[in-house]
């Protein structure tokens, strides 16, 4: 048996109960994790919330398919499949996986998914929110954006789980790195890099007259046609946040020349580019070009209370629950 936190139905966080179920078997080809840590992000509320409602066609539709939530672990393989090459038992692992089961003590993960040994500089806690906040940066600002030493880009969210990481990894690309956060967030988010930063309590950057090469919205709160002036002539918008406007647009900036809009379901990518990137940010954490920063740690008991933190909008980096 193992400890779990279960949601039987869609609904807010008093959903959740604290439970012992069957401690999953790997199959040939999956590895057991110990798990030590997982996160909480905005892609679990709307899991637990079973929102937008078509998701429901792919994760239950009238309560979840899975009721074990969680994408992210950290841990130690504790049993290996009889058919598992790459991994062995004691091997410190992080990474991913859209099958969940995070929110438990003990996880199976394929060993051909998105998984792989951890750097040695970094912890169990630093580790977990890498795979869903560090990729899918990579596959907006490398894949979508084609980012490009030297270019001006604007990050909006700055200082939030996926913010803190485009900072990092815009600046190890080469290029001007502007931020855009709260008054509270403004010398963290100087600290991991920008080279300049917006407070939007005080400074609207749409209507600032600055043009950028790059905009990545990792929180969906400027829509494309906000800040299209802010746009260079063949510049792009990125929004982490999709929504039938937003596709529209896509569709309509994709045949027209000029500025672009662009999104992208990072989880949908395949596999092995997936793992791609995330062998690329596990080099940059071993080499210390980017770190995990992290606002709140809560225990698997405290899940609920983390999801509330999360839902009101406003942390600072990534929220990590140590299990």
């Amino acid at each position: 048996m193992m400890r779990a936190i279960a949601s039987n139905q869609y609904g807010s966080a008093e959903v959740f109960q604290h439970c012992e179920i069957n401690k999953p078997q790997p199959k040939p080809h999956q590895v057991l994790v110990r798990n030590h840590a997982t996160t909480v992000t905005g892609a679990d509320i709307m899991m637990r919330e079973g929102k937008p409602f078509v998701g429901r066609l792919f994760i239950g539709l009238r309560k979840p398919k899975s009721t074990v939530l969680g994408f992210e672990f950290a841990g130690e393989v504790e049993q290996v499949g009889e058919a598992v090459t790459r991994f062995k038992v004691g091997d410190k692992v992080f990474g991913g996986t859209t099958h969940l089961g995070c929110y438990a003590e003990y996880v199976c993960v394929n060993e051909n998914d998105v998984i792989t040994t951890i750097p040695d500089n970094i912890s169990y806690e630093e580790a977990a929110p890498v795979n869903g906040s560090a990729v899918t940066v990579m596959n907006f600002l490398r894949g979508l954006g084609n980012i490009q030493a030297n270019q001006k880009i604007l990050i909006n969210g700055a200082s939030g789980g996926l913010g803190t990481y485009a900072v990092q990894i815009a600046k190890y690309f080469g290029t001007e790195v502007t931020g855009v956060c709260s008054t509270p967030n403004v010398e963290m988010v100087k600290s991991i890099g920008a080279d300049s930063v917006i407070d939007y309590l005080k400074e609207d950057f749409t209507k600032n007259g600055i043009q950028y090469d790059l905009i990545f919205d990792t929180v969906g709160k400027r829509s494309f046609a906000e800040c299209k002036k802010s746009l260079t002539s063949q510049g792009m918008y990125l929004s982490a946040v999709l929504n039938p406007t937003l596709l529209g647009q896509m569709m309509w900036t994709a045949i027209a020349g000029g500025k672009k809009a662009k999104s992208s379901a990072t989880g949908m990518l395949p596999i092995a580019k997936r793992l791609a990137y995330f062998e690329e940010i596990k080099t940059l954490l071993a080499t210390g070009k980017i770190k995990t920063v992290i606002d709140n740690r809560y225990t698997l008991a405290q899940m609920a209370e983390a999801h509330r933190y999360v839902e009101k909008g406003h942390k600072k980096g990534n929220i990590v629950i140590t299990i």
